[in-house]
């Protein structure tokens, strides 16, 4: 009677062992179908830099002038030598393609300084790429390469969120100007700090990573890019397992910004920030240390507008519960700005709700620079140019004369038709439709009254520096 338990039990334990392999996924048979689809996707990046050599005499000892060595060394490439003042480095980095149109991501050091830029493909194919726009905050950056050059094949981006601790990853690059290098491994720990910026949140993996392997892609086993491989930990300088991704979801944003404003576009809420303490918990009358504590508010910052206070603790951004300064720090850059977001308050024992709008980084720290742009009340967007009136500091800081009349152009957007008629920040607009033009309302205006018309097109008088020109504008219907 006993066989029918046995039984019994064996098909309990092997009920309970494939219900927890259908959780398990084993390790790939092979990579090889996934490499070969990927690969002529990464690419290696080629750059060259001019340096000035410090060590003038090539190595060969230093004399005063007039001394009776001077001239024997002289021959040898020493003192004198003008050829020996300069010299071309050249570095190696990883790239990829993320659109058939030529768009190429990479790290920021990658390419930082480069005097040349170039991109070369699995096949030898050296085609030289333009930088559009780079964040050395979270070290991405974006070249553009003529698309007619060649057929190009793209990658498409994946959501690194999803990707759990455990996960086969695979990583494609150029370590030691190798080229066209697979490795795979796993996701070793998620939201990695390694104090290399503001907004650290880095993918660890095991997949191994050396020199060069900078700017490539960590693909999921789906093909897409889950990260940006950027930096490793090693004492030798050589891969010991611990490699650091950019994760998708970070990236991805800042990559889209670059491409359209060729710059970031990060929110700003203007406090001071520190983490809480157990003491200082004990004094604000928490429970525990959750939080961001604001020690500082600016008075022209968005929060100060708002009626935040040095005191208050941060609890919620925007319905996100933050624990500590660097989880705030990114929910706050990661948001549109001008965007109204609530933040829940702890205040003398209880929970306020203010709602702010943000403001943009950059400009608060060119402002803080001594650089600062006209703020966002004093422009407005026109055709895909942001244009400002023009005031004293702008007419400081452009070194306009006193006379000078119009109105400036603060930025343009890439995918716009003024970008395309090469409009740069810095222009000043005198006319439309051969009216002058003083104010942004009265460019607003005008442009009001040609859509009332049959007319399919606008034409500005653009200055730059000494010499002006007219620019024709297909006119939109607003």
């Amino acid at each position: 009677m006993a066989m029918p338990v046995v039984w019994g039990v064996t098909a309990f334990l092997l009920v309970v062992f494939f219900s927890l392999n259908s959780f398990a996924k084993g390790a790939p048979d092979s990579f090889a179908d996934l490499a070969e689809k990927l690969s002529p996707a990464v690419v290696n990046i080629s750059t060259t830099q001019i340096v000035k050599n410090n060590n003038r005499g090539g190595g060969f000892p230093q004399f005063p002038p007039g001394h009776p060595f001077e001239d024997f060394f002289k021959d040898f490439g020493g003192r004198g030598d003008k050829e020996q003042k300069q010299r071309k480095a050249t570095s190696l980095g990883s790239g990829f393609v993320i659109d058939a149109d030529g768009l190429v991501v990479t790290n920021n050091h990658v390419i930082d300084g480069a005097d040349e830029i170039f991109v070369i493909f699995q096949d030898g194919e050296k085609i030289p790429a333009e930088l559009v726009g780079t964040d050395p905050k979270i070290d991405v950056a974006v070249l553009k390469i003529d698309p007619t050059k060649k057929k190009l094949a793209a990658v498409n981006w994946g959501n690194s969120n999803k990707a759990r601790v455990g996960d086969w990853v695979m990583a494609i690059g150029n370590p030691f100007g190798l080229g066209g290098t697979v490795t795979a491994g796993i996701i070793s720990a998620r939201g990695r700090d390694i104090r290399s910026g503001p907004y650290d949140d880095y993918i660890q993996t095991d997949a191994s990573i050396n020199k060069g392997n900078s700017g490539g892609p960590l693909f999921n086993m789906k093909g897409q890019v889950i990260g940006i491989n950027t930096a490793i930990f090693s004492q030798s300088g050589g891969s010991v397992g611990i490699g650091f991704a950019v994760p998708s979801e970070l990236a991805k944003r800042v990559v889209g910004q670059l491409v359209k404003y060729g710059k970031t576009r990060r929110g700003w809420l203007g406090v001071v920030i520190q983490n809480v303490t157990e003491e200082l918990a004990d004094g604000l009358g928490l429970d525990n240390t959750e939080g961001v504590l604001i020690a500082g508010v600016p008075e022209d910052g968005p929060a100060y507008k708002a009626g935040i206070k040095a005191g208050d603790v941060v609890l919620k951004f925007n319905g996100q519960k933050v624990r500590e300064t660097r989880e705030l720090s990114r929910a706050v850059a990661e948001s549109d700005v001008g965007a109204n977001v609530q933040v829940e308050l702890w205040r003398n024992g209880e929970k306020v709700t203010k709602t702010v709008k943000l403001g943009q980084l950059e400009k608060a720290e060119d402002k803080l620079n001594g650089n600062s742009e006209p703020e966002a009340e004093k422009t407005s967007n026109v055709m895909g140019m942001e244009l400002a009136t023009i005031t004293s500091e702008i007419r400081q800081r452009l070194k306009l004369s006193d006379e000078a009349e119009g109105v400036v152009v603060v930025d343009v957007d890439r995918d716009s038709e003024a970008a395309e008629k090469e409009i740069r920040p810095g222009d000043i607009i005198l006319e439309v439709q051969l009216k002058p033009v003083k104010t942004v309302g009265e460019v607003k205006k005008t442009l009001s009254e040609i859509r009332e018309t049959d007319r399919k097109s606008v034409l500005m008088l653009v200055r730059r520096g000494p010499n002006s020109r007219f620019v024709a504008l297909a006119l939109d219907k607003e």
